[in-house]
């Protein structure tokens, strides 16, 4: 008995997907090391401003003054560049 024409196209649609995601890697998993090390900068920038704010600019590193800012916002930038790779 001939088969009809609509399973023809169903079983040549599948096989044409099967060889598209043949080709597809599954996504590498993030390192155990960079979610705990991306949480640490995040807070460790965040109690470097918190404690600047709160000593009235004499801590965490009182001859710098203003560029303390820039050290906690560095350790949050590199909290923000850690999250950009994990998965």
């Amino acid at each position: 008995m001939p088969k009809s024409k609509l399973r023809k196209k169903v079983q040549q649609h599948n096989a044409h997907e099967e060889q598209v995601h043949a080709g597809e890697t599954a996504p590498a998993e993030s390192p155990r090391w960079l979610a705990p090390v991306m949480v640490t900068n995040f807070l460790v920038g965040l109690i470097w401003i918190v404690v600047y704010y709160v000593s009235q600019t004499r801590f965490p590193i009182s001859g710098i003054g203003a560029w303390n800012m820039i050290i906690g916002f560095s350790f949050i930038a590199v909290g923000f560049s850690l999250a950009t790779k994990w998965r």
